[in-house]
């Protein structure tokens, strides 16, 4: 990207296909006493400048983008108005990234609350679904048409935190 830390971490792929462009992400956490907060701001800044470039060009962005951005997005918004992943700072940047015209497609077939991809390991969150929606797959408008389904798989509860989300496209080759 040309951002010498994140770059040095290895928290970006893109991959070029005919009819569109795939950017995968696992932005910075920002630390639970936000000890990296300006470090995930600047990598934030840094990409929404580069996608402001192809903003008119079919892309998907998918990946850990560590932010629940709406009040919907994590099961205790008010106890966590403060926290790390969920301050108005952070939620932001995720209103920029809509501003470009990328759409969340998972709120495009779901409005609703309680879909969650990440759960903290400590208190055993995840078996009382106390959890955050911090992975996405935006896409750019022109991929509307093409969007046919959004998913999240939280019955996958091997080897991560995390669990499975994407997108289903129908496009014309």
């Amino acid at each position: 990207t040309g951002l010498a830390r994140f770059d040095q971490e290895g928290r970006f792929l893109k991959l070029t296909f005919p009819k569109f462009v795939l950017i995968n992400f696992y932005l910075p956490h920002g630390g639970r006493q936000k000890e990296n907060l300006d470090y995930k701001l600047e990598v934030y800044k840094f990409l929404l400048t580069r996608l402001a470039r192809i903003k008119n060009k079919p892309v998907i962005l998918a990946g850990d983008f560590n932010i629940a951005h709406q009040e919907i997005d994590l099961t205790r918004p008010k106890q966590n108005q403060n926290n790390i992943m969920f301050t108005l700072e952070e939620r932001k940047q995720i209103d920029k990234l809509v501003g470009l015209g990328f759409v969340d497609a998972f709120r495009v077939f779901y409005k609703d609350g309680g879909h969650y991809t990440w759960w903290p390991y400590f208190a055993n969150s995840r078996e009382p679904s106390l959890g955050w929606r911090i992975d996405y797959c935006f896409v750019s408008k022109s991929l509307l048409s093409c969007l046919k389904d959004a998913f999240i798989l939280p019955e996958i509860t091997l080897g991560s935190d995390h669990c499975p989300s994407g997108i289903e496209l129908h496009i014309k080759i």
